[in-house]
């Protein structure tokens, strides 16, 4: 016998569930079609990730009433919650970032002396007030030293950054530095890549900068693309060392 209090709250996580997806799609294409500002966008996507909420929570006590009188509606419950939970985590994962990490937008692996963007769509100096909380939150963003070459240095770093599929804006060993702008993979944020490769007497040492074009924040991002850059980096050194 089906319940119909179980089936109810079921298809309501399934609808609020499907809004969320529904909304949260509308978010991502509008903006990337230019037809959206970003903060019209985030208003959407929010929008998704409270119904995504809602839908966890209206499955979660469809489920409790299904195991209490054990008959049919259950697996309209699992679909809603289905349904609900991509978006909702998602909003979880971002306030979390939001929390746990400062309030910047621009990293580099040198505070004291950064790399400057030339090439970028609105070259600036890396902000000074960044650098002590930079620090804390992130005290392992540090320079890289390899025992390689100045050139063999920065043609590893450049191959790595085409790799990755980055706009490479310049490109000049004479300038001694990699200008690039990286593309995330869901909204496609624009965020601005300055590599400074510097001859050492042991090899060379690569400097790193990323900062975002939106916002005030990154909830992180920056921080783990210089991280992963430098330690893909690092790698193919490695490998290309061993016998």
């Amino acid at each position: 016998m089906r319940d119909t209090l179980t089936t109810g709250l079921g298809w309501g996580a399934v609808l609020l569930g499907g809004a969320s997806l529904l909304l949260f799609a509308v978010s991502v294409w509008g903006f990337r079609l230019d037809d959206w500002p970003w903060l019209q966008a985030y208003r959407m996507a929010l929008w998704g990730a409270w119904a995504a909420i809602a839908g966890v929570l209206v499955a979660l006590a469809g489920g409790a009433v299904w195991l209490r009188r054990r008959q049919r509606g259950g697996m309209i419950v699992v679909l809603g919650l289905l349904l609900s939970l991509p978006v909702a985590s998602l909003g979880l994962a971002f306030e979390i970032a939001s929390r746990t990490t400062p309030s910047i937008n621009d990293i580099s692996t040198d505070t004291e002396d950064p790399p400057v963007f030339w090439f970028t769509a609105t070259p600036s100096d890396y902000p000074r007030a960044n650098a002590e909380p930079q620090r804390v939150a992130y005290p392992d963003v540090r320079l890289l030293d390899l025992d390689l070459s100045f050139d063999d240095a920065f043609g590893l770093a450049l191959t790595l950054v085409e790799d990755r599929g980055w706009e490479v804006l310049s490109a000049d060993p004479a300038e001694a530095q990699i200008e690039a702008i990286a593309t995330s993979r869901l909204y496609g944020f624009e965020d601005e890549v300055a590599i400074r490769v510097t001859e050492t007497d042991s090899g060379a040492r690569i400097d790193m900068r990323s900062r975002s074009r939106i916002g005030q924040i990154d909830r992180g991002a920056n921080a783990r693309r210089i991280r992963a850059f430098l330690s893909d980096l690092n790698a193919l050194v490695e490998s290309a060392n061993r016998p």
